[in-house]
């Protein structure tokens, strides 16, 4: 599948098959995961057949099942850690879809595995990336309209409807994006060549607008725009 085709099939999967992942897929994953750390500055890990991080009440409660397999989303304390995070996270996401795996972002519902997490005095453990073989391919979940998420107070264009069509196939994209509770707390502006992204309050926030930007990306591309 090229991206696009797994940005629109992506679902988040709590529940896994009881079974490795294949070693061609683990030898790209973790080619990919050193790319990232190189290029956002972050300490992404690969962690297999490992049970304990998602064997609490409180991840069964959450409903998963069969997690042995998860990237921890690990990075330097610093002002846009978080925004990495979910950029770099959500380049990996769609890549675990490309070898036909599921995933799921998780915020708080797991163990923090000491043993097999390698986390710096000057880093912090993000979120983490559940993934494996899903038993369902997930379901699609309730979205906002384009038009929600687009403030014309802040851009050059007032309507919606009247941007171009780069800007509107980015926004398309991005409200397939994962967030937090599936709340959506973002909006987009548009002036000219530069497009804003603006984080609603609450927890996960800046994570999710890191994620949303990778969306963004793929869908208006290949323009080239500037983030403002």
């Amino acid at each position: 599948m090229n991206i696009r085709e797994c940005v629109k099939m992506r679902h988040s999967v709590r529940a896994y098959e009881d079974r490795p992942i294949d070693t061609k897929a683990v030898e790209d994953l973790k080619v990919m995961i050193q790319q990232c750390n190189r290029e956002g500055d972050m300490h992404f890990q690969l962690i297999q057949d490992e049970p304990k991080a998602f064997s609490s009440l409180l991840a069964k409660y959450g409903k998963f099942s069969n997690v042995k397999n998860y990237i921890t989303v690990v990075g330097r304390r610093r002002d846009d850690l978080d925004d990495k995070a979910g950029y770099y996270g959500e380049k990996l996401v769609i890549r675990c879809m490309q070898h036909g795996l599921n995933t799921c972002w998780v915020g708080g519902t797991y163990k923090k595995v000491k043993e097999v997490i390698d986390v710096g005095h000057d880093e912090k453990i993000v979120a983490v990336i559940a993934l494996g073989y899903g038993q369902t391919m997930g379901s699609i979940r309730k979205s906002k309209k384009p038009e929600d998420v687009f403030d014309g107070k802040s851009s050059r264009i007032s309507r919606y409807e009247d941007t171009p069509e780069w800007f509107k196939k980015g926004v398309e994209m991005a409200l397939l994006a994962p967030t937090a509770m599936n709340r959506q707390k973002f909006t987009f502006a548009i002036s000219g060549d530069r497009v804003k992204i603006k984080s609603g309050f609450g927890k996960f926030t800046k994570l999710d607008v890191g994620i949303v930007k990778y969306h963004f990306e793929i869908g208006a591309s290949p323009k080239e725009f500037v983030w403002a």
